[in-house]
């Protein structure tokens, strides 16, 4: 005789195990899990719309920008424009641009070579009216995250930001590239080299124009010219220590620039 009661009970075990999961699956997610999967789907949206229609990020400052006041009499405002150098000295080391005789105003963005600076020099630099600006950028460029690196199109575009400062009665401080052997995101592209002789070029351009140059490379670098590990862990970003010895020379860059007629 044919047992079909097995079968039936394999089954209907089968059918409970399936309603099982799917009631399980049709369970009401933890409010906090739903909230923070909302919130990255909607960085991930915003940032995706970035890239697409946003490329030198004029939102990422345009808030504060309207915040700030007008520049006050006795303190010169002095904004430096980059990349993630100048935006983690901000956080890095906040008293800095609090407390300083100058108003130091941070407008760097992380990641970005000078193609995407220079489109928004006007809107987080000129708008603001700085007495002096401080451009601090090329790292970018070298590491290629834009494309492959030409060193005339870089000094194209810092050219152009320093001529735009100065037809707007700007003074300039022209910022060294930081030291680096290495790219951690892009690695292999043998970067110390190129920086120097970008270096260089910047150097030569600031002595033709009579710009400040601000030689942090030659503070921060060691003996492969790459940053000091003392200054910064992962061989790019300078960390705390990194800054403070940046800043004495940045004051004093400034001061010279300010006296400069």
């Amino acid at each position: 005789m044919i047992n079909l009661l097995k079968p039936l009970r394999n089954a209907l075990l089968l059918a409970g195990l399936l309603a099982s999961t799917a009631a399980h699956a049709q369970q009401p997610t933890d409010p906090a899990t739903a909230a923070k999967k909302a919130a990255d789907e909607a960085n991930r949206q915003r940032q995706e719309y970035l890239l697409r229609n946003d490329w030198p990020n004029l939102q990422k400052y345009a808030a504060a920008n309207q915040r700030l006041p007008a520049p006050r009499p006795g303190r010169p405002r002095v904004v430096i424009i980059g990349n993630s150098i100048t935006e983690g000295w901000v956080k890095e080391d906040s008293a800095f641009f609090r407390g300083n005789t100058y108003e130091y105003v941070g407008r760097g963005i992380s990641g970005q070579g000078t193609g995407q600076t220079v489109l928004r020099f006007r809107t987080d630099v000129i708008d603001l009216r700085p007495a002096v600006v401080v451009v601090l950028v090329g790292t970018n460029d070298v590491a290629e995250n834009n494309g492959p690196y030409n060193p005339q199109y870089t000094m194209n575009n810092i050219m152009t930001m320093c001529e735009l400062a100065r037809a707007h009665g700007i003074r300039v401080v022209l910022g060294s590239v930081a030291p680096s052997t290495d790219f951690w995101w892009r690695k292999g592209l043998n970067p110390a080299p190129k920086i120097l002789a970008l270096n260089e070029r910047l150097k030569a351009y600031a002595s033709q124009q009579h710009f400040v140059y601000y030689d942090m490379h030659t503070a921060l670098k060691d003996d492969q010219n790459g940053l000091k590990k003392a200054y910064g862990e992962d061989g790019v970003h300078p960390n705390l220590t990194g800054y403070k010895v940046m800043e004495p020379l940045l004051n004093q860059a400034v001061a010279e620039a300010l006296k400069n007629k």
